[in-house]
């Protein structure tokens, strides 16, 4: 069976890096097309890497192979779906809302960017939790006359809180979250980013638009496909959150307090998220690791540096799940999840690889 060609846009950035690392190998997507901005077209990728002192900014640990480093990038603007299969996208917001829907016109779209999560004929998916609703893209293509999709993925933040989240509603009914986010300088990518004199000593108290997206995307993640298919009903969990960057490379941290909606022990809230195995058609999808959630005894974890990478990147790490004393049926845990892997990179793939075991990519 011959593979999907795939085109990436954006894939001189962190995140697009990150699709090149896990596409490599991939066992059904090829990619066969690099775009990126224009100062970059015209130039093989491993030139368009290239920094004004001559540094390749390759960030990931895997190796570039040397195929795609000769690989001559191309303008995100001429970039045509009839090229192509399917595309993902690691541009940000304004150039999604343009780039995407031209491309979708004619092939699915799978995207890390931010511009289309909260349109209602627009599915946000993680594999694990919300399979059920992919379905939905057959509503945005009545709608918007599309021979494609756009499908992105969550915020990085969201996509651990809300794994972790997920098997705790299933078996107890979630009412209020609480979270505190630690997170990683990654996520603000190399440019703009956050420079090293900022953060070096020093803990970032506002990542703007961030506490936002988490609050409104979790409610739309656990909530539910309406029975016609054409929009979600979201859930009715209350979620506030502070958001905060650290001076950590990769992997994101952060501090939950969760409210049940009946009572439980740590063992059985423990159990829910060990016993967990999200949506049985994600477990056995190229990208998926053999659990989502990892939870672990010692008190001293998770930490970004140890657990970040558990699984390939792709699981979530949880550790020190207590009682609290001040939510109904209250419980506080940390987790650890890889804000570029399944936060953003892998879960897209993860997300293509879903839809084509459902059936939806054709």
């Amino acid at each position: 069976m011959s593979k999907l060609r795939a085109v990436l846009i954006g894939a001189t950035g962190l995140a697009g890096q990150q699709f090149i690392a896990a596409l490599q190998n991939h066992p059904f997507i090829e990619l066969t097309g690099l775009a990126a901005s224009p100062r970059s077209a015209g130039k093989p990728y491993a030139e368009a890497l290239r920094t004004a002192n001559g540094m390749t900014a390759w960030f990931v640990p895997e190796p570039l192979s040397p195929e795609l480093a000769r690989m001559t990038v191309v303008s995100g603007d001429a970039v045509q779906g009839k090229d192509y299969d399917i595309a993902f996208s690691a541009v940000e917001a304004d150039v999604a809302r343009e780039l995407e829907p031209r491309l979708a016109k004619d092939i699915p779209v799978f995207s890390a960017a931010s511009a289309f999560r909260y349109e209602a004929d627009v599915p946000l998916l993680i594999p694990p939790v919300n399979a059920h609703h992919a379905p939905l893209i057959r509503e945005q293509q009545r709608r918007r006359g599309f021979k494609g999709f756009i499908v992105p993925i969550p915020n990085c933040t969201t996509t651990g809180l809300a794994v972790t989240l997920a098997p705790l509603a299933e078996r107890f009914g979630i009412k209020a979250v609480l979270m505190t986010s630690m997170q990683a300088m990654s996520g603000a990518g190399r440019s703009p980013g956050v420079i090293g004199l900022d953060i070096l000593d020093n803990v970032i108290p506002f990542i703007p638009k961030e506490e936002g997206k988490v609050e409104v995307e979790t409610k739309k993640i656990l909530g539910t496909l309406q029975a016609d298919g054409a929009s979600i009903a979201g859930h009715d969990v209350k979620v506030s959150c502070t958001c905060t960057r650290v001076a950590v490379l990769e992997g994101h941290t952060e501090s939950v307090f969760v409210s049940l909606g009946k009572k439980a022990t740590v063992a059985e809230v423990t159990a829910a998220m060990r016993e967990w195995k999200g949506a049985e058609v994600s477990r056995n999808l190229p990208s998926a690791p053999p659990r989502w959630i990892e939870v672990l005894d010692d008190p001293f974890r998770p930490q970004p540096r140890l657990d970040r990478d558990t699984h390939g990147g792709m699981a979530t790490t949880v550790g020190r799940v207590r009682e609290d004393a001040v939510l109904e049926n209250g419980f506080k845990y940390l987790l650890v999840s890889h804000n570029t892997k399944m936060g953003a990179a892998k879960g897209a793939i993860l997300v293509a690889e879903l839809m084509r075991a459902q059936g939806l990519l054709g």
